[in-house]
């Protein structure tokens, strides 16, 4: 087998049987559950800043599984075979990325439902929310990725990711969000910050990769 057709395999099992999957799932589901207690069942108001909680969310539940990423391949020296077998790092970063994403990007799009309706957001609203997530999710999964790589090995890695992370995710959440609102061109934005995410965190994190190996 493609040994980065492998990763993408690997990375998918590791989702599905881990609990990789169910805890961001969960805990987005959770901040669309507890924000309606915080600012009341006012229903206008919740449909007018549910997408922009559905962002916040969404980065906040793809920081979670950041650790496991790439420290434990690095541990269990599985990136060493791989590139005694003459795998490029930055395929290695690109197919993880590709398994992290079908690990927890359809499941998201599939929670991001019931969240709509725990937040009073118009049915009409809901595919504008949907669409701008399936573009912009990828652009967190490559970003979780690179963000794995850099703090592998690192003492206090969980705290040291949202550190690199969020920064880096804000123009994903605030084109996210502007293209839920109707702010002309933010879609198109959010695409292309996106595509720059997916086009340059391969190359990142192969980086990190091999300076964590020498």
């Amino acid at each position: 087998m493609n040994p980065l057709l492998a990763i993408i395999l690997r990375e998918l099992r590791r989702s599905w049987t881990s609990g990789g999957l169910m805890l961001p799932v969960a805990f987005f589901l959770l901040v669309a559950i507890l924000f309606p207690f915080a600012v009341g069942p006012d229903g206008k108001l919740l449909a007018r800043v549910g997408g922009g909680v559905i962002w916040a969310a969404a980065l906040l539940a793809a920081l979670l599984p950041v650790e496991r990423l790439v420290a434990p391949d690095a541990e269990n020296g599985l990136l060493d075979q791989l590139a005694v077998r003459g795998v490029p790092d930055a395929g290695v970063a690109a197919a993880k990325i590709a398994g992290h994403w079908l690990g927890f990007g359809p499941a998201l799009l599939a929670a991001t439902v019931i969240a709509g309706a725990l937040l009073r957001i118009d049915e009409g609203a809901l595919p504008a929310i949907l669409i701008a997530l399936a573009i912009g999710t990828p652009g967190l999964a490559a970003l979780g990725v690179a963000t794995g790589a850099l703090v592998a090995g690192l003492r206090g890695a969980g705290a040291l990711a949202g550190l690199v992370m969020l920064p880096f995710a804000v123009p994903l959440l605030i084109f996210g969000a502007g293209s839920v609102d109707g702010t002309p061109g933010a879609l198109k934005l959010l695409a292309a910050v996106s595509l720059l995410l997916l086009a340059g965190c391969p190359f990142v994190a192969g980086a990190a990769i091999r300076m964590g190996r020498s």
